[in-house]
């Protein structure tokens, strides 16, 4: 099947990664870290700035925005994903389907990702709103404020969302935004 992805230099874009059959990898805090310390290394040859983002037992959400000239989301996903592919051990590697273990792959990633190219300032606060709200919507915590592993931080120190944001709210997002 031929994939069809919006390589826009310079664009923004929406992202969900997801562990391999769901496996909560980054339950570990020394897994995100590790996931951290591979994104570093390969934005020192391949940068970009993360927008938002939020790390999940099971899945990341991302924004990121690419250089001016730069349009490959994909390289960046592909190295992040099998740098830290290889600092990642895990006892049930006999999960791996023959055409993985064929192919020499590690039982940690699905083997795609899902993006959405960001249009405008309202479908990126959408978006970053989506990523910041998601451990909520998970039932991991009951206000973006209280999840770890979360850009809402950032953006709550800058002053640019209410520290008490979607605290104590369900809120609800339109079929255009987020995938899990």
């Amino acid at each position: 099947m031929q994939y069809r992805r919006a390589y826009i230099p310079g664009g923004t874009f929406f992202f969900t990664v997801v562990t391999h059959r769901r496996r909560p990898v980054f339950a570990d805090p020394a897994h995100i870290q590790r996931l951290r310390e591979s994104i570093a290394r390969v934005m020192k040859t391949h940068p970009f700035v993360i927008d938002a983002v939020v790390v999940l037992p099971d899945h990341i959400h991302a924004v990121w925005t690419l250089p001016r000239r730069d349009a490959d989301f994909s390289v960046r996903w592909r190295l992040i994903k099998s740098d830290f592919s290889r600092t990642y051990h895990h006892r049930n590697e006999d999960m791996l389907d023959p055409t993985r273990r064929l192919k020499g792959e590690r039982a940690v990633w699905q083997r795609r990702f899902w993006e959405h190219t960001i249009r405008d300032e309202n479908d990126l606060e959408r978006h970053v709103e989506y990523t910041h709200y998601n451990p909520v919507k998970h039932g991991l915590v009951k206000a973006p404020k209280d999840y770890v592993y979360s850009s809402f931080h950032r953006y709550a120190q800058a002053g640019l969302m209410d520290v008490n944001w979607g605290a104590g709210t369900k809120m609800e997002f339109d079929a255009s935004v987020g995938r899990e």
